[in-house]
């Protein structure tokens, strides 16, 4: 069984991904312009960790503003 999430990620280089996912992002990363795959799969990563990273940082301002007495 795999280590919690995080323990020595930067060791590792590559993601194993099933062959209809692959092709399906394979498709996409050509009809959308990109140089390959890899390109199209760090992009949409990069977006959707921002998203989540985001959303942290919303929370925590409302959290704030509530502490305030700005936000009920």
């Amino acid at each position: 069984m795999p280590g919690p999430i995080g323990v020595d990620v930067l060791s590792k280089t590559t993601v194993k991904l099933n062959k209809s996912l692959c092709h399906r992002a394979a498709k996409v990363a050509q009809t959308a312009g990109y140089s390959s795959v890899e390109e199209f799969v760090e992009h949409v990563l990069e977006k959707e960790l921002a998203h989540f990273e985001e959303s942290d940082s919303k929370e925590e301002v409302i959290k704030k503003l509530k502490g305030l007495g700005y936000l009920e």
